[in-house]
C-alpha cells in the first residue's frame, strides 16, 4: 500500500521520481523501489515523506483512508465512549487547530 500511496501523491504533485528523491537525498532508484514494493523506507524517511505531503504515516501505510486523518487524532478518540459529544467536538477542534498551526510553522521553514 505504501508504494501505491507514494506514487499517487507524487504524481498528484507533478514530481518525477528523481525530483522527489532529491527532496530527501534519495536516489531515483530508491523512490522507484518504494513505489514498486521492492524496498521499504525506514521510519525516519517515512515520517519525512508524510510531513512533506501533509498526510499521516497511517495514510501512507494504508491504515487510514482519509489523507487528513492523523494518528494523534485517532489515539485521542480511542475510548471516546467516556466523553460527551461536546467534549469530543472540543477535542477535534483543538487537534485541528494544533495541526494547522504546526503546518504553518513547517511552511515558514521551507
Amino acid at each position: 500500500m505504501f508504494g501505491t500511496r507514494l506514487r499517487s501523491l507524487r504524481k498528484k504533485t507533478g514530481l518525477t521520481m528523481k525530483e522527489l528523491g532529491s527532496k530527501f537525498n534519495l536516489a531515483e532508484s530508491t523512490i522507484s523501489g518504494y513505489e514498486n514494493g521492492a524496498r521499504k523506507p525506514d521510519i525516519e524517511i517515512m515520517e519525512k515523506i508524510a510531513d512533506y505531503f501533509e498526510v499521516s504515516v497511517d495514510y501512507l501505510l494504508g491504515r487510514a483512508t482519509d489523507q487528513e486523518q492523523s494518528t494523534v487524532g485517532r489515539s485521542l478518540l480511542q475510548g471516546a465512549d467516556q466523553y460527551t459529544e461536546e467534549e469530543l467536538e472540543i477535542a477535534r477542534a483543538a487537534a485541528q487547530a494544533a495541526v494547522e498551526a504546526y503546518r504553518k510553522g513547517l511552511n515558514r521553514r521551507k
